[in-house]
């Protein structure tokens, strides 16, 4: 099969692999029909990660189930369905509790296993034809009977719109409240269509692309420049001195100041700044325990300079971690099928297979217009 490989920093290509076998009798194969390129790959087409040469790409995938091993019960061949990109056993002491982005079992000596991802387990990434799916009757998300109609929106089931939800979700988030979203790449602007959803009376998302900027008033945002000044000085302008109740971080370790320089701690302080006294902040951007090429020492640990002093004087609160997909995605999707949310709405490019390797350089050097891409396979 066709397959997107890492072979070094900033060098990915499409090469032919063997195909993925059934392992134990509970995986199934799956026809890979859509998969996404993610924010998060980023970090490791970098070279900033980990990830080994060799290894296939991809933590966002649907298809067609092809091949179904003999103790699967409930997924059957020719189902459509959408997997979560966090691998979880389903039976481990987190699973149970729902905590499936925190799996003990299927990334031996770490809690959470991910499809294609640095330092998250042996899985073989879906930015392919085909992939192995561990554990089918948990892992795979059935899809409705207009899976094939909706299939670009409910392939953002795997990531992006759980992901989304969670950051909203992690910042305590409440209706009629308002929230501040760090960052308009695929996370935050989803970030901002959950708010959305969810009842937000203002929404405030901060970005210096003018396409993402864009995007985030699209979905009845209001759109903070950080070209153009401090954000957080920004959002207390725009809410009479007192912040928004609540802020989302959507970028991650690489987040850059409003100069463009690389600055791990940025976000975070701004958050602190510009959310009210006893808000909460909820943190989904990656941030990694050791970042050996920052440009900083204390990155380089996984460390920042972080104003613990404001936050604790402002009684905030934070929640942080990968969203566990499987606790959202099944409501989320209901959502996709009552035309209640349309993740798709950010797609810039559909893509082949093919032409993964161009597509990587356009979305890591941000060239305007390339927001969210999408890879068809059996294109």
């Amino acid at each position: 099969m066709k397959a997107v490989v890492y072979n070094g920093p900033k060098d990915v290509s499409v090469n032919t692999i063997d195909d993925p076998k059934i392992e134990k009798p509970t995986d199934v194969i799956i026809r890979v029909t859509t998969t996404n390129i993610c924010g998060s790959d980023l970090h490791m087409y970098e070279g900033r990660t980990s990830f080994e040469k060799g290894r296939v790409f991809g933590h966002e995938n649907l298809g067609e189930v092809i091949e179904v091993g003999a103790a699967v019960d409930r997924i059957k061949k020719g189902d459509r369905v959408c997997m979560p990109f966090n691998v979880g056993c389903g039976f481990c002491e987190n699973c149970e509790r729902g905590l499936t982005g925190f799996c003990l079992t299927t990334n031996p000596g770490t809690a959470g296993a991910a499809y294609g991802f640095a330092e998250m387990g042996p899985w073989q990434g879906g930015q392919a034809e085909l992939m192995r799916v561990p554990y089918a009757d948990f892992n795979c998300l059935k899809l409705p009977e207009d899976a094939k109609e909706k299939e670009d929106d409910y392939v953002m089931l795997s990531d992006i719109f759980p992901t989304g939800w969670h950051g909203v979700e992690l910042s305590g988030f409440l209706p009629g409240e308002s929230i501040a979203i760090y960052g308009a790449g695929p996370v935050g602007l989803m970030a901002a269509h959950s708010a959305q959803i969810r009842g937000a009376a203002q929404i405030f998302v901060v970005d210096s692309h003018d396409d993402r900027l864009k995007l985030a008033e699209a979905m009845g945002a209001i759109a903070i420049d950080m070209r153009k000044g401090d954000p957080a000085q920004q959002i207390l302008d725009a809410t009479g001195g007192l912040g928004t109740d609540r802020g989302v971080e959507a970028v991650g370790y690489q987040c850059c100041d409003r100069h463009g320089k690389e600055r791990s701690n940025y976000t975070m302080n701004c958050l602190v700044k510009s959310t009210k006294a006893t808000g909460g902040i909820g943190v989904v951007g990656v941030f990694v325990a050791e970042d050996p090429n920052a440009p900083d020492d204390l990155q380089k640990e996984g460390k920042m300079a972080f104003d613990f002093g404001n936050f604790w004087f402002k009684g905030q609160k934070i929640g942080t971690g990968q969203c566990n997909v499987k606790h959202y995605n099944r409501r989320l999707m209901n959502l996709i099928e009552q035309n209640r949310a349309n993740p798709a709405q950010i797609i810039s490019h559909r893509l082949s297979l093919d032409q993964a390797p161009d597509a990587y350089k356009h979305f890591d050097e941000r060239d305007a217009g390339w927001t969210k891409v999408v890879l068809k396979p059996g294109a």
